[in-house]
């Protein structure tokens, strides 16, 4: 890093956990605030790890130019038992001062924004969150960045596999991805036409699944498609698909859609999201603002707590499970 202007501010960014598509699209936007405010931008290379080993480098406009379509992180990302301890995060904090750097910008979910909270309470440098996960789990945001495109990524899995499933006459379990958020399968199944979702706290899904198919399938239909939320047992579908084919002794094919869910260009909904909440993050630095997470509630750009923000994970609402219900039958 180079030593920064007398009298100029000079604020970090990293991305951490899981990649989501539109995080470019934040960079870019935080890089092009700031240049209009005549702010400098440290990127950090690889989240948290990068944090604590000082692995930063001075960002020019060339590192954001065509970054904006492209999915994954230019700055990369990882997950770190480290930052986790007092000791890491003073040794992350002794490196931004040491860089001249005032202020950090964090892109992620969840465990990004504990670290986040601690750190901020910890060593005093102001901390901006901006929501990036395709779980969209977050509180204090309608939208995390990557959602819109992870359920148009599984929707048209879907719809090709709907194909098939009609060529075949065959019953199809599409596992899609979200831990504790249910919203990529509620979702998507809803935009697929799925005929049932199987969500993990849904004690009864396989008696009623099985139930609905066998009442379908007397009645002449020759395929479906089950949409299965992975939960926090990715592959779950496998058990599921066996135990369903041996008690109605019906063929079925299985498709776990994985990470292909976390990649790929991210649709016009996540650059704008990411945009606007990229450029509100640096505008909340230089109000003051520290210690908090830049979300869009109702269009409005809405700054929230940390200590709000993970205090717990956000749930689908009602309404979108009551017309999943109607939906998919």
């Amino acid at each position: 890093m180079k030593e920064k202007t007398p009298g100029s501010s000079r604020i970090g960014v990293l991305t951490s956990g899981g990649d989501a598509p539109g995080m470019n699209a934040a960079i870019r936007a935080i890089y092009r605030a700031a240049y209009e405010l005549d702010i400098e931008v440290a990127g950090i290379r690889r989240g948290y790890t990068g944090l604590i080993e000082g692995d930063f480098f001075r960002m020019e406009r060339s590192h954001v130019v065509n970054i904006i379509h492209l999915g994954g992180t230019i700055l990369g990302t990882s997950r770190t038992e480290e930052f986790k301890s007092w000791e890491g995060r003073q040794r992350s904090a002794e490196n931004l001062q040491n860089a001249g750097i005032d202020a950090l910008i964090v892109i992620g979910g969840d465990g990004t924004f504990k670290g986040a909270a601690r750190f901020n309470d910890e060593t005093g440098i102001p901390t901006i969150g901006i929501p990036g996960s395709i779980d969209n789990d977050i509180p204090g945001t309608d939208f995390s960045i990557g959602f819109d495109t992870a359920i148009n990524t599984a929707l048209e899995a879907i719809d090709k596999i709907r194909d098939t499933a009609i060529s075949h006459g065959r019953l199809f379990f599409v596992e899609v991805m979200g831990r504790s958020s249910d919203l990529i399968a509620i979702e998507s199944g809803i935009a697929g036409g799925a005929e049932f979702l199987v969500l993990p706290e849904d004690k009864n899904a396989i008696n009623d699944l099985c139930t609905q198919l066998s009442s379908s399938f007397s009645a002449g239909k020759r395929y479906a498609i089950v949409v299965v939320a992975e939960g926090n047992n990715p592959g779950c579908s496998f058990s599921i698909a066996k135990e369903v084919s041996d008690r109605l002794s019906i063929e079925s094919r299985v498709v776990v859609l994985g990470h292909i869910q976390r990649g790929g260009s991210p649709t016009a909904r996540d650059r704008v999201l990411a945009a606007k909440l990229g450029v509100s993050a640096v505008y909340a630095y230089t109000k003051g603002h520290a210690g908090v997470m830049a979300g869009e509630l109702k269009r409005s750009v809405v700054l929230t707590p940390f200590d709000k923000v993970i205090m717990g994970r956000n749930k689908p609402e009602q309404n979108i499970i009551r017309l999943a219900k109607i939906l998919t039958k």
